[in-house]
């Protein structure tokens, strides 16, 4: 008997698949000042993270790296080395967590 395996995707939340960059390089966002996430990927009034604040840099990573549904996103909101540097911080879906693990596997060390 022979099994063959199919790929299932790393889910942000129930039918629906966590969106991860091709590289960590492509992801630019910034680095310090204040950001204001757009609705789509934050849902109640405080939008607004301060970067200087590691709680709400935080906060904000974790809400756009869950939230997001295109690449572009990402890309203009997380930058690569804060993403490195703070992953294991992170508190984030399993699958969120696995589908930029297998990505980028250097953040399984980070």
């Amino acid at each position: 008997m022979q099994t063959t395996a199919t790929p299932v995707a790393c889910l942000a939340r129930p039918g629906r698949p966590a969106v991860v960059a091709r590289t960590l390089a492509e992801l630019v966002g910034p680095t310090r000042g204040v950001v204001e996430l757009p609705v789509r990927l934050m849902w109640n009034g405080e939008r607004t993270f301060d970067l200087a604040d590691p709680d709400d840099l935080l906060w904000m990573y974790e809400n756009v790296l869950r939230e997001s549904t295109r690449t572009d996103d990402l890309r203009q909101l997380i930058d690569g080395r804060t993403l490195r540097r703070v992953w294991r911080r992170l508190n984030l879906p399993r699958g969120v967590r696995q589908a930029w693990e297998s990505r980028h596997r250097g953040l399984r060390t980070a």
